[in-house]
């Protein structure tokens, strides 16, 4: 089963500052029937003017990574951490019993992140920062495995069963994907344009995914991330 979900009917707010884009229900967006894709609870598409940024806050019980697409984004939390990552770069947290941090883009142009939550495995784990400064070759044309469950591969590892990968393919190139049985993933058209089993998606549109094998076509350069998990019962 494959569901194309349109960026246009997505959640959104517009605050000068900071323009986001919802997948799932957050902040002032709420829809009852689109709280959460298994264990993936959000998913923003945050637009951040230079020398803004979100103010130190609390999280908790919550795995959170943060991938660059475009610019500078700066973490600092109540463990001391304070780290600057780029484009195709990544920040993770595992919030755990609970953790103050703040995130902000403090170069000179927007900055455009996706902040993904996942919900872990339990409750009440000891808070943790760690990230990760990806090669942006090692996605060229194949699929960079970025984050794992703690049992996986990937360098950076959570929480919780759960993959994401990462994919940059030029024009008019073919690679598949394949979700096997009992699993289900979402997947994000992060730049360019794809057709995915004959549906088109273009910049920031997204499909759910179960238990299908995709034959991805770039209609033009394509940058795209693909959270795999277990299948939601």
């Amino acid at each position: 089963m494959i569901k194309k979900i349109d960026s246009k009917n997505m959640g959104s707010s517009d605050l000068g500052w900071l323009k986001s884009l919802f997948h799932f229900s957050f902040a002032e967006y709420y829809n009852s029937h689109n709280i959460n894709f298994g264990v993936l609870r959000v998913l923003n598409d945050d637009l951040i003017k230079s020398n803004n940024g979100f103010d130190t806050h609390g999280h908790r019980d919550m795995e959170i990574i943060s991938y660059v697409v475009n610019g500078q984004l700066t973490h600092g939390d109540s463990m001391g951490n304070k780290r600057t990552i780029e484009r195709g770069q990544v920040q993770y947290m595992s919030a755990g019993t609970g953790v103050l941090h703040s995130e902000h883009n403090y170069g000179e142009d927007t900055a455009r992140l996706l902040q993904i939550w996942i919900m872990p495995d339990k409750k009440g784990y000891e808070p943790s920062y760690g990230d990760y400064m990806f090669h942006w070759e090692d996605r060229k044309n194949k699929w960079l495995h970025i984050v794992s469950g703690k049992l996986g591969e990937a360098p950076i590892k959570i929480n919780q069963d759960a993959n994401f990968y990462v994919l940059e393919l030029e024009e008019n190139e073919e690679i598949d994907f394949h979700v096997k049985d009992g699993r289900q993933a979402y997947l994000v058209q992060i730049e360019g344009i794809a057709e995915i089993n004959e549906v088109i998606l273009k910049e920031k549109d997204a499909m759910e995914i179960i238990e299908e094998k995709l034959l991805i076509k770039s209609k033009e350069k394509s940058h795209i991330i693909v959270i795999e998990m277990k299948k939601e019962k």
